[in-house]
């Protein structure tokens, strides 16, 4: 389904006219207007999820599956030296655009495009009990 007072869904439905580098019944794949590197692209599914808590497993896989071959064509096309997928979820997490997207990001060397975090020092005592908690989560 599609909300009408997104823009993502705008975009993906061809509501606003982008430059688009793939489409099929379930995506549209769109150069990012404030790109990190160039070739910066959006895979936005064409009907309305906020998330990924809210998309269904079947279009996240076939996102997936789109994101590896234009992450193929676009490190080929582009000469990149290495390729970034990122999806955020909630503002906490840099989500700005709350409609469930994936960033193609081509990296360069020297791009600086990216910063990630710091390592930090884990506490195995810690993350001994953190696996714990997920794995009974998940049963």
């Amino acid at each position: 389904m599609k909300d009408n007072d997104c823009i993502f869904c705008k975009l993906a439905n061809g509501d606003i006219p982008t430059n688009t580098l793939y489409e099929d019944d379930e995506f549209r794949v769109v150069f990012d207007l404030g790109p990190a590197t160039k070739g910066h692209a959006l895979i936005i599914p064409k009907n309305h999820f906020r998330n990924l808590y809210d998309i269904d497993e079947k279009t996240l896989a076939d996102a997936a599956v789109l994101a590896k071959k234009m992450a193929g064509v676009m490190t080929e096309q582009f000469d990149a030296d290495g390729f970034n997928i990122m999806q955020n979820n909630e503002e906490i997490a840099g989500q700005s655009v709350f409609h469930f997207h994936m960033h193609l990001i081509p990296r360069y060397k020297g791009d600086k495009a990216i910063n990630f975090w710091t390592p930090g020092e884990a506490d195995n005592d810690k993350l001994s009990e953190m696996a714990e908690q997920i794995r009974n989560a998940m049963k």
